[in-house]
């Protein structure tokens, strides 16, 4: 039998972090090139911490591996190491093809996108029932977990503070369609068996600072390993306790990675999660009058007639439509500076050929 037998008759100890047989089918090139398998924990300045079948690996990250933002390595990855040695630290060979990947546009708001998470399959988003609701935050963090390729779930924390939980979890789930919201206290218990239940695979925490990730994930752990940290009465907010991302497998099966709380989540090529986070915009607009209805001021639109009967509430559409600019500017920056690499490489090829010329002359 191969030392690389298959995955299910020999389960690899990466198994406890999502390894399959795709992945074993998928590395075997790798194996062959002496490369051993790994799932990266956190990445930084650098360095990346992963997990490997034989434990714990600190490897060196190229420096033409981390150029791309999109492409660089991060939390949740699957990678091919080159071991250590008695001589070299472990080098990152190769970032394996992402199934699915957490993007937002950059903090600092440039044309690039940010990849929060990879290979994740469930993103709990978290609302704090201890602080005022707000739908438009939450339509944006649903748009992110969409566009991912993972299954949302909404997670509404702290319900020990809150008496009328159940109207709110009837209230957000009207923002979405399609999502399981999920009523839970970290303090009396509540809820936890039915979310541990619908957790599969990687699941992501995501939410701003406040909403109680770290308290909700330590009662999924079962013991207290991520930090946690108060929050102001006046808003609900609280400082960052997480400084960065990692993975934690669950007592129950699958991998649980936090994230530090988020203050802004700028979209980054998202309209296809905007088109399921605002499915029932959608329905409603398969009878307006125009194909291409932009629900604005159009006569005969399916989506006004249900604002002005008050079937679609007019803050819900107003978020559509302000979540739809905001992609289709960040979609315009991108090209505007794929446009610039394609035309900088131009300049430089035309440079390199200028300065080619110019020597043969001078050799004539």
């Amino acid at each position: 039998m191969s030392q690389h037998s298959s995955f299910s008759t020999r389960p690899r100890p990466l198994a406890r972090y999502g390894w399959d047989d795709a992945y074993e089918h998928a590395f075997a090139p790798h194996h062959a090139a002496g490369l051993i398998p790994a799932r990266i924990v956190r990445a930084e300045r650098g360095l990346c911490e992963t997990v490997t079948d034989t434990g714990a690996v600190r490897a060196e990250i190229p420096a033409a591996q981390q150029s791309d933002p999109l492409a660089a390595p991060c939390t949740g990855d699957w990678a091919a190491l080159r071991p250590p040695t008695d001589d070299h630290a472990a080098v990152l060979h190769e970032v394996l093809e992402r199934r699915t990947a957490l993007v937002r546009s950059t903090a600092s708001r440039t044309s690039h996108g940010q990849v929060l998470a990879a290979n994740v399959d469930t993103v709990v988003v978290t609302v704090s029932l201890a602080a005022p609701l707000n739908h438009d935050r939450t339509e944006r963090m649903l748009a992110l977990a969409w566009e991912s390729g993972a299954q949302p779930v909404i997670v509404l924390t702290k319900a020990d503070e809150r008496a009328d939980a159940a109207s709110t979890q009837a209230e957000v789930s009207e923002v979405a369609p399609g999502v399981d919201v999920l009523v839970t206290s970290a303090v009396t218990g509540e809820g936890l068996d039915v979310l541990t239940a619908v957790l599969t695979g990687t699941v992501v925490l995501l939410g701003p600072s406040g909403a109680g990730k770290s308290t909700l994930g330590n009662a999924l752990l079962g013991e207290t390993l991520l930090a946690t940290g108060a929050v102001r009465a006046g808003d609900g907010k609280g400082r960052h306790t997480t400084a960065w991302r990692e993975l934690l497998p669950l007592p129950g099966g699958g991998v649980l990675l936090d994230t530090p709380g988020l203050r802004s989540i700028g979209l980054h090529d998202a309209q296809s999660g905007l088109e399921q986070t605002f499915a029932d915009i959608q329905e409603l607009a398969l009878d307006c009058r125009f194909s291409d209805c932009a629900h604005e001021s159009e006569p005969g639109c399916a989506v006004l007639a249900a604002v002005e009967a008050g079937t679609l509430p007019e803050r819900r559409l107003e978020s559509f439509h302000r979540l739809l600019r905001e992609n289709a500017y960040a979609a315009s920056r991108t090209d505007a500076r794929l446009r610039a690499d394609r035309e900088a490489v131009k300049k430089n090829i035309t440079a390199h050929l200028r300065a080619t010329y110019r020597f043969r002359e001078r050799q004539q």
